[in-house]
């Protein structure tokens, strides 16, 4: 019954994400349709048309499998002897800074909102 709960789950996901490229198809707008979904998302949750519970526990499966969905993209950058050279170690030193940025930004907010939660339950 869990899994059939999450499979539900994953596809009212995948039903904003078409949406969002239905919008996409419609408004040539230079933002991924993905993102598109994720604000559509956002907002059907903020108006309470989507309940949280409904979509958690196939956000969080998700979640737990993102590596999964990296590991093609990963063993393909082997095919390419160029990330070697210095214009490929400059990309990678790139990414990584970047990613520490994101990380950083990512628990800076995040522990901005809990402290705004854990101050107005005080």
């Amino acid at each position: 019954m869990k899994l059939i709960t999450i499979i539900i789950q994953i596809i009212i996901l995948h039903i904003f994400l078409y949406l969002g490229a239905g919008i996409k198809h419609f408004i040539h707008i230079p933002v991924p349709a993905s993102m598109i979904g994720l604000i559509l998302l956002f907002a059907a949750l903020m108006l309470k048309i989507i309940k949280l519970e409904w979509i958690e526990k196939g956000g969080n499966w998700l979640l737990a499998e993102l590596l999964l969905f990296f590991i093609p993209s990963a063993v393909g950058i082997v095919n390419y002897d160029e990330i070697l050279s210095l214009q490929g170690i400059k990309a990678l030193l790139l990414i990584g800074v970047s990613t520490f940025i994101v990380m950083g930004a990512t628990a800076f907010t995040a522990e901005k909102i809990f402290n705004k939660k854990r101050s107005e339950a005080s």
